[in-house]
């Protein structure tokens, strides 16, 4: 399965010179972690985060207009910051939305963040993925990804009886056989079967009575 067939498309986003209570609040309304920030062709520049609230609230507290900026010599600190594009971070973890889950998964160990930013190749921002949407992918039931291959993909999809499909799921990989009517409709079923919530992996064998792919046009 792809980032792009799990990735939420309605993103919240805010822009630099918006405030940072602008960004709180957003953050609290639609229950998120983190805004991607963007530029006035809708580009991705920066991330606003929790993390970033945090560090503001440490600089309070600190001595000398704030203890990071003390030790860093920033001639901001962000207890003084008014705006996004003051806090906000700009070295952004993305992913592509053809990465795998497995790739966006391990992209958010790896840096310990809670969402990422789905980015096009022009650097526009078309989605996001968290944490929690991976993990409930991944926790889907073996029975109901069996039960969605046999019967929306191979008989109301693809017209072919289940009973030809040699197949099991166990711990979101599907290990299918069999012989199919044709060549297109093997792709079919294992490139279908791998953009299914829950799947990990196909491991097929599959087999076709007709090589259509090599048929005169």
């Amino acid at each position: 399965m792809r980032v792009i067939d799990l990735m939420t498309t309605d993103v919240v986003t805010i822009r630099p010179e918006q405030t940072i209570k602008e960004a709180a609040r957003l953050m609290v309304a639609n229950r998120v972690s983190g805004l991607p920030v963007v530029d006035d062709n809708a580009a991705l520049i920066g991330i606003v985060t929790e993390a970033d609230f945090l560090e503001r609230e440490l600089d309070k507290e600190a001595p000398s207009g704030g203890l990071l900026g003390a030790v860093f010599g920033a001639e901001l600190s962000h207890s003084e910051a008014v705006t996004v594009g003051e806090v906000m971070s700009t070295n952004v973890v993305t992913v592509a939305p053809d990465a795998t889950l497995a790739e966006a998964a391990r992209v958010l160990a790896t840096n310990g963040v809670k969402r990422l930013p789905i980015v096009d190749a022009e650097g526009l921002v078309i989605g996001v993925i968290s944490r929690a949407d991976i993990v409930a992918a991944f926790a889907r039931p073996d029975e109901l990804i069996d039960d969605e291959i046999r019967e929306d993909i191979s008989r109301r999809i693809l017209f072919i009886d289940p009973d030809a499909l040699a197949m099991t799921v166990k711990d979101g990989i599907v290990e299918m056989a069999g012989e199919l009517p044709t060549k297109t409709d093997a792709r079919i079923l294992e490139e279908l079967t791998r953009r299914l919530e829950g799947v990990v992996r196909v491991d097929s064998s599959l087999t076709w009575k007709v090589d259509d792919t090599k048929l005169p046009a």
